[in-house]
């Protein structure tokens, strides 16, 4: 699969987990520091909108990046914005721009591989927090996971995962005998044995 295909099975998988939600599941606790399934579908949700814009030359606007309220169908309205990105990126000659990435870099543009690499890694992680969350499992092909892990690796550590916020906590060390969502996991901070807090 090239990176488009890559990153579709992503989405899908992801669309597919959020859809699970269920009306009371929404102030569920995730692996993401201070975010509820909500705010985590929301966050999701905006940068499938944010990088729909970069892919038709658009990124560079702040207002496309701005967080916007899921309303009283957090799963409809998170279904549309991937099919929003889904589209883009399905465009013909997508492959030949270059992406503005402005929560990334405020200077520099992305060739699309490398732009829509980043959305890649992004959805199968939070396919995994969504899953995590919902207590149930993520369904990736494993083509999908070994692309995953080297882009995994990639991902730039130092004190920008250590700043609130941060995408990406500290890489932790894996174990002897993790399988590859398990590295994937581990190189970009979460615990593949996470569990809601008691009482969740």
């Amino acid at each position: 699969m090239d990176i488009v295909q890559l990153d579709r099975t992503a989405v899908r998988e992801s669309v597919r987990v959020v859809e699970l939600a269920g009306p009371g599941d929404w102030d569920r606790p995730t692996p993401c520091d201070r975010w509820t399934l909500r705010l985590l579908v929301e966050h999701m949700g905006v940068q499938h909108l944010g990088f729909a814009a970069a892919a038709r030359g658009e990124g560079a606007d702040p207002a496309v990046w701005e967080p916007r309220p899921s309303g009283d169908d957090p799963a409809g309205w998170y279904r549309g914005t991937a099919h929003a990105v889904l589209d883009a990126f399905a465009q013909p000659g997508v492959l030949e721009r270059r992406f503005a990435l402005p929560e990334i870099d405020t200077e520099a543009t992305f060739a699309a591989s490398t732009a829509i690499g980043f959305h890649f890694i992004d959805y199968v992680v939070h396919s995994w927090d969504v899953a995590a969350s919902l207590g149930v499992r993520t369904a990736f092909p494993a083509a999908v996971l070994d692309a995953a892990l080297p882009v995994a690796l990639r991902v730039p550590g130092g004190a920008r995962r250590e700043l609130p916020g941060a995408a990406f906590r500290p890489a932790l060390d894996p174990a002897p005998g993790d399988d590859t969502l398990r590295l994937v996991l581990s190189a970009l901070g979460r615990s593949a044995d996470w569990s809601p807090p008691q009482g969740s």
